[in-house]
């Protein structure tokens, strides 16, 4: 990889992941994109295994996401009369 797609791939990268981190999300969202057509730029065919692999992909990530989505209904039954305070305390950090 060339110099200059090298530090285009950094520094799209790092303030994506800055402007992301700061709440801005479509100039993160921009900056992502970016990093990602510099990187399928240079690597094309394993972009595209990539795409020809996204169904599989999104099927298995589906699958685990109903598996904790499952899992936290039960913990939830689980706590009885306390509700779901402990998540909300939880996510609130």
């Amino acid at each position: 990889m060339e110099n200059w797609k090298r530090a285009l791939l950094a520094g799209s990268a790092g303030a994506s992941a800055i402007m992301l981190l700061k709440g801005n999300r479509t100039v993160g969202l921009l900056l992502a994109g970016v990093s990602l057509a510099t990187l399928a730029s240079e690597y094309p065919d394993e972009f595209a295994e990539f795409r020809e692999n996204l169904p599989h992909y999104v099927e298995r990530t589906s699958t685990f996401l109903d598996v904790v989505a499952r899992a936290g209904e039960r913990m939830t039954a689980r706590g009885g009369g306390r509700g779901t305070e402990w998540l909300e305390a939880l996510l609130k950090g």
